[in-house]
């Protein structure tokens, strides 16, 4: 009889606590985060599920950033689509043409009570996701710029100063020069994103624009512009230090092979996302880093201005329950906690995107025990953003970014000329600028 009461009590309790975890509301991320990344995000979905018993958070990787957004739109129209999902910066105009689809983030936390002050993020940050009346339209999460990691061993070998990367364009050359002429190394640099580094960001560090109506964030009729004098002498000189030997081609979208010849110290210099800074850290043990801001063009007025974002944020998807969407809440309140940002920056390399996280990170010695890793929070801090240095928005833009490696690979080879590469840019890209925005009228 007493072993009865003993099974009836833990069957009681089993049952109590089972129906505890289903009573918990489960809330579906989409997410684009492979390898460490990934793991990092399984870590913090974990972390914020121990820390409350209400919601779970489950993510679930959907491939890189075209496929994890080409799924949550394919998942929106069988209307299976997860409450929240990643999405790249590139994609924000995509995001925001698609009527009804998102729930605005500054509505979602004033919905749900949850505290959201915009100006708590930092300004190259925010600017990219609000809109013309500043409302915050998703939620801030991997952002980063690209900066430039150099080999110092080889510049010491070289006869460089190895604590003096170059500042200027014209130093990088000269640089590159010596690297390769001493037999230090046998390229200068490589880079990847021929489209995010050489040039969406080459033209907002000299404060040229990208497109016309304030680089598309003025509405749907604007088009590119991004075959000005600035761009044209960029990729004339790409061409011409390719062709000495001075820059290697890492291939398109990402460039790929831009990290391995960095790591096998082929190249001593690369310029590439901070948000790969854990990577290159963990790749570069045979060799002594560095870091530097991007290179400029001295003779630019207005140059260096401040380098624009890359990296996603989280969007919100319509159609869920109101349960979810009061976790969702819930879950970005902790995911902005200067803790788990300062966490984020540190272990990543990616931006801290809250002055919180930023100051937090500071009092806790973090800059002084890694020196460099600020170097792309000073950079986009540079100065303040201007029209030309917000950041860029324009629909189809994902396919706009395929048609300038296209076309860097034709001035490459041979076919085109600087200026014939980037009048096709601008000219290709507009046709789908202008389809995007007749389907979005």
């Amino acid at each position: 009889m007493r072993m009865n009461r003993i099974f009836t009590a833990s069957a009681v309790a089993l049952i109590a606590s089972l129906s505890a975890a289903n009573a918990a509301t489960e809330i579906q991320w989409w997410h684009a985060m492979g390898g460490e990344l990934g793991a990092k995000v399984e870590e913090i979905a974990k972390n914020f599920n121990e820390s409350q018993s209400d919601y779970v958070v489950v993510p679930s990787y959907k491939g890189n950033y075209v496929e994890t957004m080409t799924a949550a739109i394919a998942a929106f129209r069988a209307k299976e689509q997860p409450a929240v999902v990643q999405v790249f910066e590139v994609g924000t105009g995509t995001m925001i043409a698609a009527q009804g689809a998102i729930y605005p983030v500054y509505q979602l936390m004033a919905d749900n009570n949850e505290p959201f002050d915009p100006a708590s993020y930092l300004p190259a940050v925010a600017g990219y996701y609000t809109d013309t009346d500043g409302n915050m339209l998703s939620m801030p999460f991997n952002s980063s710029t690209p900066i430039m990691y150099y080999n110092k061993t080889v510049f010491e070998k070289a006869g460089l100063d190895p604590n003096a990367p170059p500042k200027t364009w014209a130093e990088m050359e000269e640089a590159s020069k010596k690297i390769v002429e001493s037999g230090a190394a046998t390229c200068g640099f490589t880079t990847g994103w021929i489209s995010w580094i050489q040039t969406e960001n080459l033209s907002a560090w000299h404060n040229v624009p990208i497109g016309t109506l304030e680089n598309g964030f003025g509405g749907l009729d604007a088009r590119l512009e991004l075959n000005g004098p600035v761009q044209v002498k960029h990729w004339g000189n790409m061409k011409k230090w390719a062709d000495e030997g001075l820059y290697k081609y890492a291939g398109p979208l990402g460039g790929d092979n831009a990290p391995p010849m960095f790591y096998s110290q082929e190249c001593a210099m690369m310029m590439n996302s901070s948000g790969s800074r854990a990577a290159v850290v963990e790749n570069s043990k045979d060799f002594e880093l560095g870091y530097a801001m991007l290179p400029y063009y001295d003779d630019v007025e207005g140059a260096p201005q401040n380098s624009i974002i890359g990296g996603a944020t989280l969007w919100v998807l319509q159609g869920r329950p109101a349960e979810e969407y009061a976790g969702v809440a819930k879950f970005f309140t902790y995911l902005s906690s200067p803790e788990v940002q300062a966490d984020w920056h540190q272990v990543t390399g990616y931006l801290p995107i809250t002055t919180a996280a930023y100051e937090l990170s500071q009092e806790q010695g973090y800059y002084e025990a890694n020196p460099g890793a600020d170097t792309a929070i000073k950079q986009i801090n540079l100065n303040p953003p201007t029209p030309n240095s917000k950041g860029l928005r324009f629909g189809n833009y994902v396919q706009v970014r395929t048609i300038i490696d296209e076309e860097f690979e034709a001035l490459l080879g041979g076919s085109k000329d600087a200026q014939g590469a980037l009048d096709a840019v601008v000219e290709r890209g507009n046709k789908l600028i202008e389809e995007f925005q007749a389907q979005n009228q």
